[in-house]
């Protein structure tokens, strides 16, 4: 089963499961101090809509994009008033011109890292110069592999997800390698896995 055929099957579990997480507050209230009102934002990789809503809620306009079609009827009914892409994040082609910033949370991590350099520079041509790009990933565990395909079956069933590990010095080169001035950093524990945001400015 792909990744995106997982997300379809587990969208409602997933978002219920998701509701409470509060781990990116900090990071992205940072995000949007930095953004003048109404500024234009890509979700990249919205999921169900939690942030799209966070974010059009503090006057953004906001289009989240998404590869799941079931996440995206999910994240209309949090956000209606949003817009919505359904596309993979690697390729933003469907959205026209450039937008004032990138917000892509808990969505690279899905992405093999051979390929993170390149998914990132493009949503870096989908920004706007003195735009931003927000980026939160899963932290590397010593011991355990930097990309592995997870079997869980904690909403009483089987699915599995391809993740890649980063650390905050990965995640902070891809983005400086752009030529991009990192305005934010922060590691955060919870629930055992290490929450890295980093958000810079192009």
């Amino acid at each position: 089963m792909s990744l995106k055929e997982t997300y379809n099957k587990i969208a409602k579990d997933w978002h219920n499961d998701h509701n409470a997480d509060d781990w990116w507050h900090e990071g992205t209230d940072v995000f949007a101090a930095l953004l003048s009102k109404g500024a234009h934002v890509l979700d990249v990789g919205c999921g169900a809509g939690h942030k799209t809503k966070y974010l059009f809620d503090k006057g953004f306009k906001v289009t989240g994009v998404d590869f799941s079609e079931n996440l995206l009827a999910i994240a209309q009914e949090e956000a209606p008033d949003a817009e919505y892409v359904v596309s993979d994040m690697r390729d933003l082609s469907q959205i026209e011109g450039q937008a004032d910033a990138i917000f892509s949370q808990a969505s690279l991590l899905h992405i093999p890292k051979s390929e993170a350099p390149d998914v990132i520079a493009h949503w870096n041509k989908k920004v706007r110069p003195g735009g931003y790009i927000y980026i939160a990933v899963k932290g590397v565990k010593e011991g355990y592999p930097e990309e592995q395909t997870i079997t869980e079956n904690d909403y009483g069933y089987e699915y599995e997800r391809f993740f890649s590990f980063y650390t905050i010095e990965e995640i902070k080169g891809y983005l400086e390698n752009l030529g991009l001035q990192i305005e934010y950093e922060s590691e955060k524990m919870e629930g055992g896995t290490n929450w890295i945001q980093v958000i810079a400015k192009k």
